[in-house]
């Protein structure tokens, strides 16, 4: 029986929680690195600032719930990932028969006038030279036999 509910991979919040933890743990990760090595290198060289030392030290709690907010965001995909799996599929109930299964009424069909002119007929296609010069000069000759003359006066001497 296909299960009829949309799959995880397809579900948006699911995607927006596996991202918003990957970019919390990214920046979580940043923040508390980059801090923790400033202050760092400059309590070892002696040029530390209480900015440098008691502000990063903020910073660095700061990024490191980061780091925890994506983790428990990464665990709680995970489960939901896992209970998904756990869910059986809905049974499938069938309102009406398929249109199919009914009886097929053939109408009868009709014929359209259309006010299209038909389109003329191609020239056929030949291959073989010979038979080529004798299609073309019976689409001439045919060709000529429906055109009307341009003009009935005969054309006079320019003077």
């Amino acid at each position: 029986m296909p299960n009829t509910a949309p799959r995880l991979s397809r579900s948006i919040p699911f995607w927006v929680l596996v991202g918003g933890s990957v970019v919390a743990i990214g920046g979580g990760t940043y923040l508390l690195v980059d801090k923790l090595s400033t202050m760092a290198a400059t309590l070892t060289d002696g040029t530390a600032t209480g900015v440098e030392v008691y502000a990063g030290q903020i910073w660095a709690v700061l990024g490191a719930i980061l780091v925890g907010a994506g983790l428990v965001g990464l665990a709680l995909a995970l489960t939901v990932g896992a209970a998904r799996t756990l869910v059986p599929a809905a049974p499938v109930e069938v309102v009406e028969p398929p249109a199919w299964e009914d009886e097929v009424v053939v109408a009868e069909t009709t014929t359209v006038e259309s006010a299209v002119a038909e389109p003329e007929a191609p020239t056929p296609v030949v291959t073989e030279p010979a038979a080529a010069a004798e299609v073309d000069a019976a689409a001439a000759a045919a060709d000529a036999a429906t055109e009307a003359p341009a003009s009935a006066a005969p054309e006079t001497p320019a003077r």
